[in-house]
């Protein structure tokens, strides 16, 4: 089961999710797509929360209220975490994170430590954790149908840019050589 949340309003549309237990972790991050970004509570065991950037957004874009909603979120969600103050949160982009066979179920590590952001929440706000509470809806996605609608939508889009690119390639070379005729074979497959 996977829990889902409505970033705050100003924030813009923005999902936020976690998957409900450390097993639920394991097909999150297996089939995460590339416009997540991962949360975690740092040295301690703590919930794993994505936010689903929008196409465009980058980890550097990401406002200082969306970063708020999803540090509270995965501090509210560690058992230790909660307890303390000045809590390290790491974030990093979903593609950063490595998995090996030989890790725990819910243990991740990172391909490149440089892509790890940290930020320190002082304390729990409940009224942030409310809001976001408010907005909590449980689903069963098929995780790997939503993974292989998103690689064939992007696969269509890089096609799509090639096609465009190959075509603006031809009137340009039919501009530059308008005394011979070019004739260019744009193909769709």
């Amino acid at each position: 089961m996977v829990f889902y949340f409505k970033a705050r309003p100003d924030a813009g549309d923005y999902t936020i999710y976690m998957g409900a237990d450390k097993n639920e972790n394991e097909e999150l991050i297996k089939y995460g797509l590339p416009e997540d970004v991962w949360f975690h509570v740092d040295k301690v065991s703590s919930a794993h929360v994505y936010l689903r950037l929008k196409k465009g957004d980058s980890i550097d874009t990401i406002s200082e209220g969306l970063l708020e909603d999803c540090a509270q979120l995965v501090k509210a969600h560690s058992i230790q975490g909660n307890k303390m103050n000045n809590v390290e949160v790491v974030y990093t982009p979903w593609s950063n994170l490595k998995k090996a066979t030989s890790m725990d179920v819910g243990q991740v590590g990172f391909h490149n430590h440089r892509l790890v952001h940290v930020l320190t929440v002082e304390k729990r706000v409940n009224e942030i954790l409310n809001r976001l509470n408010k907005t909590r809806v449980e689903r069963r996605p098929d995780l790997k149908a939503e993974k292989d609608a998103s690689n064939a939508a992007e696969k269509a889009e890089r096609k799509m840019q090639l096609k465009d690119k190959a075509r603006n390639a031809c009137m340009l070379a039919n501009l530059t050589f308008p005394n011979q005729s070019l004739s260019c074979m744009v193909t769709t497959g």
